[in-house]
């Protein structure tokens, strides 16, 4: 293990800068100090005009709009706008946009200018063994052969930098500056550091309100993962024996409240429980009070039915993978442990669940990473429900709905995004954790 990791070290050292310009000759040395030159002494014209058009279309950018935008992300303005006076002003989230869009430029222009030094010191390795430089007509063809895959990568990469990468750093950016409230552009919002994280860790008004919906947003994503896949595995397990008839009806039946849209049950169920419901007009025609199942102070009743709601949702798709892994389960194994006198329960115990397990560990990851931020279950039963105790939250809400309550409905967008930054924290900790000691991870070959 330790050889492994050395030779990783020594791997990277042996293509860091250090060595390209210890080793590398007049060529190499040239391509340190201008993009593309070491290229065109090879005689790679198309290639060094490439790498030299790059370059000057970073500096040309950085000249005439990148650098402000540098500075621009340290500042977030200096001029606040005032309409009496005619003052156009800054406005602190664009320029936090751009600077991280800067940022990224340079970057990217620094990825570009080792690829050129790299490229130009692989090109000198091969002509001392006797080699040629490439030809850039021969490296685009292998761009559409043996590195195809490049090629094919580079849109959809392109696409997840610019819609999934680009708006995390930014909310996480959002996380750290004061950008909420009152503090909204025109006003200049500023670089505030970990005092939001403060806020909701100590004796503040997010304080209480964020210790209480963490601990119910764990209990809530691990029962309610728990109850799903035992549930669906269950009824997996059930429908997979011989003395079940119909089989193929049962199945499609529960996939029908899989199948049906989520919110429009959601819609059904708030329906059901309310005061006007089926379940209370039953209730009060026995002559009993109608129940507010999820009233203002129906707390855990509130809770409970969300469960059974979330796992009537999710169930049919557990079980419909569950019946799929049994299906392929050898069966020798069963009938030897039927033959040495193990029961049912032992053969579940020790043959079923770890193979099921071993099989869908990951799908159990991500289902509690979406039970944990499940929106939906508590927007649609009880939104927009503030309970006393709670800052602009109600005793049912996850945190992803506090989130939205605080940001979309009140304008705490700097609280939401210090909020959305511990729910990854949280979320990405429990799911390494939890897989990295998973079978899956650990014993890959088991079931081979």
């Amino acid at each position: 293990m330790k050889e492994n990791e050395a030779n990783r070290m020594k791997k990277w050292f042996d293509r860091s800068i250090a060595i390209y310009f210890k080793d590398g000759g007049a060529r190499v040395k040239a391509s340190m100090c201008l993009m593309g030159l070491g290229q065109l002494m090879y005689g790679q014209i198309g290639k060094g005009l490439l790498y030299l058009a790059v370059l000057l279309l970073g500096i040309a950018y950085f000249v005439y709009r990148g650098g402000a935008d540098l500075v621009g992300l340290f500042t977030l303005g200096t001029t606040e706008a005032n309409t009496w006076l005619g003052v156009a002003g800054d406005n602190s989230v664009v320029m936090l946009l751009m600077g991280i869009l800067s940022v990224i430029a340079l970057l990217f222009l620094s990825a570009c200018y080792l690829s050129n030094v790299k490229d130009v010191y692989e090109t000198q390795k091969k002509c001392e063994r006797g080699g040629r430089p490439a030809r850039f007509t021969e490296e685009l063809k292998q761009l559409l052969d043996k590195k195809f895959y490049r090629t094919v990568l580079f849109l959809p990469i392109l696409g997840v930098c610019v819609f999934n990468i680009l708006p995390i750093i930014f909310m996480i950016a959002i996380a750290f500056t004061n950008y909420g409230g009152s503090i909204v552009p025109p006003k200049l919002v500023d670089w505030v550091g970990l005092e939001n994280f403060v806020q909701i860790a100590t004796l503040s008004r997010f304080a209480p309100t964020f210790g209480k919906i963490l601990v119910w947003n764990l209990l809530w994503a691990v029962l309610s993962t728990t109850l799903n896949y035992f549930a669906g595995l269950g009824l997996a397990l059930l429908l997979n024996k011989g003395c079940v008839k119909g089989k193929a009806f049962w199945r499609a039946f529960s996939v029908l409240a899989y199948a049906v849209p989520g919110f429009i049950t959601l819609l059904g169920f708030k329906f059901m429980f309310s005061y006007g419901g089926p379940i209370n007009q039953m209730i009060t025609g026995m002559g009993h009070k109608a129940i507010g199942f999820l009233d203002i102070d129906a707390k855990w009743t509130a809770r409970i039915i969300g469960l059974l709601v979330n796992a009537w949702i999710s169930v049919p798709s557990i079980m419909l993978l569950a019946t799929g892994i049994l299906s392929n389960q050898d069966t020798t194994q069963m009938e030897s442990a039927k033959i040495d006198g193990a029961n049912a329960w032992k053969r579940f115990k020790h043959i079923t669940l770890p193979f099921v397990l071993f099989s869908t560990t990951p799908v159990l990851i991500s289902q509690f990473i979406g039970n944990f931020n499940n929106f939906g279950i508590f927007f649609f039963l009880r939104g927009s429900l503030y309970i006393d105790g709670y800052f602009l939250a109600s005793d049912t809400d996850l945190l992803i709905n506090w989130l939205y309550n605080l940001s979309i409905n009140n304008n705490y967008y700097n609280i939401g995004a210090t909020i959305s930054l511990v729910i990854f924290l949280i979320t990405s900790l429990i799911s390494l954790t939890i897989y990295t000691r998973s079978s899956s991870y650990r014993e890959e070959d088991t079931f081979r």
